[in-house]
């Protein structure tokens, strides 16, 4: 008997070490078909979880990867309670399950209920088995296979993520979105039960086509919760209330080009979480869609929302229209290289800032000016004369901006920006010079936005991020005090529409905002930055054609204060930031622009309230290229009695010494007689050597006389012009009209002008050494 037993047992092991000899044999020549972790479709989130854009498989279907934490318990309870309450415990296969399928199978000749397990049908997703008798024992192989090789946990997820719920969308998180807008975190009792019973039969229960099936269906599952006690009476009869939306399926659609990028950057990452709001997002595609209705045709935009503490982006607007071929909306602006226009003069400013050449209240000159031959204008093409540099950057004049950049020095204000992630980019073989400063190079908005976070950020750019795990890059472009300055200067400038103290803005933040247009109307922009955030806005053609008329200020400027006024924000973002310590305040003197000296106050003509850094007022800048009266502060003697000036090597009984401060040459067109009365040097006296100080040649305007009055004639239509010579000039003379270019002349030639308007009129001539001459008159008809 015990021989027996011991050849049965031995037998038994045998069969067994066999069996399981076989079995790994078959596990090798059949290995389980796991999905590829890094190939299949993607998708693209929010920060929030909402996702942006999904890109299908090569299979063309949707699918969201999802873990089992990612998914409501609701949905959990619901799907296991329906499909398999002994998921959790049987080995793959449930035997009770499978004698009743098999019981039925003998019974009807045909198989009426499969007994599958969570795990078998896993296993159908993966091998695709047939629906018959040995596609039924084919999966039940794989079943165990699958339990033998991944934990439960795996298993589930493999089923939440790949689960069909008809049409081209597969697994919980995908049919959650297409069926129902929402994440499957989120699922209420309901909805729960609705997408657990979909994949049974996925094309007849679809709630966007058969809604009555499916609530039929949802109906079955939440019975059977509430016949098991998972679920309360009382929660299923409020779950039953709720209606079966029935919504069209439409893959997400936004952030499409950000999400294009970050795909082809990361193209094995099935999950893609950006940085990204997803309402905010939202609501400004289609406030920039339909900002864009009223300008030209085949316009297009770009826009970018970055929070500043973070460099986070939180809205990124590529182009108007994503699908837009007359507009070409697959273009993404946001990385595309344009002109900047103006928007790079405020890191000008800073840098001149950090370098001593100014403070906020130093005298620049708006006039006409050569700079080794180049002649730049300013956009209106009129000129202001002196000016304050917090009055030039806010204005955006050209002129004290070149002549900014040229003292500073093209090459190294490149390098300044490209040092902080801004690049320039120029034509093969150029070198930055000053059109740079003009809008004669090429950014990305990308990198102008993270070299504009620094006004808020101490003076500290940073490199935008858009996904999560992106690092964080900053760099110093200006320092801690610049940068305050420079803020400060651009949040004075108020809004356009808005006079200062005539409307309360209430809790609007305070904007530091500049616009920029570039040569040929082809680029309209505008940069704002708030406490919190910088917003930029560019419009354009992306194929570089112009947009006549078109430029930042009537363009780009209102669309970015409606991005502005719409962000979040608190108190702080109205109230102004107190300086750093680097920053105070000094009364500062024009035309020296030195501090103001109680005992001297005949040197200050006017006097300013300027920011300065680290305690250091800076003079007002040499003059170039003039040929006189570039001795700012000049010391003289005079004759006590006359009031002559003595020149060298000559004396008076009674002498005394004064000081005369001189403003620019090229600013006294626009000074006042009594500026100008203040600023003149005394006559020589007779009997003294010529001192050289009066040696200016003397410029006057020939062909009409101060005070004059013109008409057209009789009966004309052809307006009154005039032609006129500037004698005494052997170079370049430029021609002024009421301060606006108006041409010029070499030497002695003619300048003719017709008079279009009515009224006063001041002709202004301006020689290259700092000579000029005016004369002003009235045009009658």
């Amino acid at each position: 008997m015990k021989t027996r037993i011991v050849k049965l047992l031995r037998g038994a092991a045998t069969l067994l070490l066999c069996l399981l000899v076989l079995a790994v044999v078959l596990d090798r020549l059949f290995p389980l078909p796991l999905p590829d972790g890094s190939r299949g479709s993607t998708v693209v989130l929010a920060r929030d979880g909402t996702p942006l854009r999904a890109f299908p498989d090569r299979d063309g279907v949707w699918r969201y990867p999802v873990a089992v934490e990612d998914v409501s318990p609701l949905y959990i309870q619901a799907l296991l309670t329906y499909e398999d309450r002994w998921f959790w415990r049987h080995p793959g296969v449930n035997p009770l399950a499978l004698a009743r399928a098999f019981a039925q199978w003998i019974g009807h000749g045909r198989l009426v209920s499969g007994g599958s397990t969570l795990t078998m049908q896993v296993a159908r997703i993966l091998d695709g088995t047939p629906h018959s008798t040995l596609g039924k024992l084919r999966q039940i192989a794989r079943a165990l296979q699958l339990e033998a090789h991944l934990s439960k946990r795996r298993i589930l997820a493999l089923y939440l993520e790949r689960a069909p719920f008809g049409g081209t969308i597969e697994g919980v998180e995908a049919a959650s979105w297409a069926y129902l807008g929402k994440p499957a975190s989120r699922l209420s009792r309901a909805e729960a039960a609705l997408l657990a019973v979909l994949p049974q039969m996925p094309s007849r229960l679809r709630p966007d086509r058969n809604p009555d099936a499916a609530r039929a269906a949802r109906d079955k599952v939440l019975a059977r919760m509430a016949d098991l006690g998972v679920w309360t009476r009382a929660e299923v009869d409020d779950a039953r209330v709720e209606s079966v939306a029935a919504r069209a399926l439409q893959p997400p659609l936004s952030a499409a080009l950000l999400a294009e990028r970050l795909h082809a950057e990361r193209p094995r990452e099935r999950r893609i979480t950006t940085t990204i709001d997803a309402e905010l997002q939202r609501a400004l595609e289609a406030r920039v869609s339909d900002y864009l209705g009223r300008l030209p045709e085949r316009t297009s935009a770009a826009l970018l929302v970055v929070d500043n503490r973070t460099l986070e982006a939180r809205a990124y607007v590529g182009s108007a229209e994503f699908g837009d071929e007359q507009r070409l909306g697959h273009v993404d602006m946001v990385r595309a290289w344009r002109s900047p226009g103006s928007t790079l003069k405020p890191f000008l400013y800073g840098l001149a800032l950090d370098d001593g050449l100014i403070d906020s209240e130093s005298l620049l000159v708006d006039a006409p000016q050569s700079f080794g031959g180049y002649r730049p204008g300013n956009f209106d093409l009129a000129y202001n004369g002196p000016i304050g540099a917090a009055e030039a950057l806010r204005l955006s004049l050209n002129v004290p901006a070149v002549d900014l950049v040229d003292r500073i020095g093209p090459a190294r204000f490149a390098a300044r920006l490209a040092n902080a992630g801004l690049d320039l980019r120029l034509p093969r073989g150029a070198e930055p010079n000053m059109s740079v400063i003009l809008g004669g190079t090429g950014v990305r908005m990308e990198d102008l936005v993270g070299a504009y976070t620094a006004f808020n950020r101490g003076g500290v750019a940073g490199r935008v991020r858009y996904a999560r795990d992106d690092a964080t890059i900053d760099r110093r472009i200006l320092s801690e005090g610049a940068a305050w300055i420079v803020r400060d200067i651009l949040e004075a400038n108020p809004r356009p529409g808005y006079a200062p103290g005539t409307f309360d803005p209430g809790t609007r933040p305070r904007v530091a905002w500049k616009t920029g247009t570039s040569y040929g109307y082809r680029d309209a922009w505008a940069v704002g930055a708030t406490r919190a955030y910088t917003v930029a806005v560019w419009i354009g053609r992306p194929d570089g054609t112009p947009l006549p008329g078109q430029y930042g200020a009537v363009t780009a400027l209102p669309l970015m204060f409606q991005v502005v006024d719409s962000l979040p924000r608190n108190a702080i973002a109205a109230a102004p930031s107190p300086p750093p310590p680097s920053v105070s305040q000094r009364e500062v003197c024009w035309p020296l622009g030195l501090a103001f000296d109680p005992a001297h106050p005949e040197l200050c003509h006017q006097k300013h309230t300027a920011w300065v850094l680290d305690g250091v007022v800076p003079p007002t800048l040499a003059e170039r290229d003039a040929t006189s009266w570039s001795a700012g502060l000049l010391h003289l003697r005079i004759d006590a009695a006359t009031g002559e000036r003595l020149g060298p090597g000559c004396t008076r009984k009674h002498m005394r010494e004064i000081e005369v401060a001189r403003w620019p040459a090229l600013a006294y067109p626009w000074l006042s007689r009594d500026l100008r009365r203040r600023a003149s040097l005394p006559a020589l006296a007779r009997g003294c050597a010529d001192d050289g100080l009066g040696t200016t040649l003397p410029l006057r305007i020939d062909g009409i006389g101060p005070d004059a009055a013109i008409a057209r004639a009789p009966n004309s239509s052809t307006p009154a012009t005039l032609h006129l010579r500037a004698l005494g000039a052997t170079g370049e003379v430029q021609w002024l009209v009421n301060g606006r270019l108006a041409g010029s002349t070499q030497g002695a030639g003619v300048f003719a002008h017709a008079f279009e308007q009515t009224g006063p009129q001041t002709i202004t001539a301006l020689a290259d050494g700092g000579a000029w001459a005016q004369v002003r008159l009235r045009v009658l008809r």
